[in-house]
């Protein structure tokens, strides 16, 4: 059994959906520290004036928060989620699929939202409906594995029974891959390599949100 896991990303771009692909079990990481700056609360689409971010405005803390905790901070920043749905929408309604995905969008921009954690797993599971992936997901903090690091991916592998470890690129340089040999579980990493598909500008602009290929590509494997 291969398992993968990520942080539950905002509006996540293609790759962590290529590795929930590859993966029999997912385990969203919301147990992991807030990174501002990252992209739990931010990712990037691609308007008629180039690429622009769209930001999810946190509740700032005087202590770091895990994601879980992170709260959105509807107050300070009211028309936040206008902004974004109206960014999305004038970047996007001309594109091939728009109206196939639309209205989920729509009615998640119109609803009001607590917590990032829940606002990201309606947008990632909605978006793994799209794309039809149909895999397990775990929550970090639902399970009982303990431990910082590699250590506490190991401990994930063993309490969801998995045998392979799907990991992202980015961490060839500090995961311990000791600690997966002494457990019995091979490491191996993922392959993602960005598709090129026709978008509304000249030439390609690569690692946007995963949107940007629903509504220029529909569901369409890669």
């Amino acid at each position: 059994m291969i398992v993968a896991g990520h942080q539950p990303n905002y509006l996540p771009w293609l790759g962590f959906f290529d590795k929930m692909r590859k993966a029999d079990v997912f385990i969203i990481e919301d147990v992991v520290q807030f990174e501002h700056q990252g992209f739990t609360n931010r990712n990037r689409v691609l308007t008629v004036d180039g690429v622009r971010w769209l930001t999810v405005p946190i509740m700032h803390a005087n202590k770091p928060l895990l994601i879980k905790d992170v709260k959105i901070a509807n107050k300070g920043q009211p028309s936040w989620r206008r902004r974004h749905w109206l960014t999305i929408k004038h970047g996007y309604c001309k594109a091939p699929y728009w109206h196939e995905y639309s209205d989920f969008f729509e009615q998640t921009y119109n609803k009001k939202w607590d917590r990032l954690i829940d606002l990201n797993m309606h947008l990632i599971t909605g978006i793994m409906a799209f794309l039809k992936i149909n895999k397990p997901l775990f929550l970090s903090s639902e399970l009982k594995a303990k431990g910082k690091k590699t250590e506490l991916i190991v401990a994930q592998c063993k309490e969801v029974g998995a045998n392979v470890q799907l990991a992202g690129n980015g961490c060839r340089d500090y995961i311990d891959k000791s600690l997966f040999t002494k457990a019995g579980i091979k490491l191996i990493f993922q392959d993602f390599v960005q598709p090129i598909y026709l978008q509304n500008v000249s030439g390609f602009v690569p690692n946007l949100s995963v949107i940007d290929y629903l509504f220029f590509n529909g569901s369409k494997s890669w």
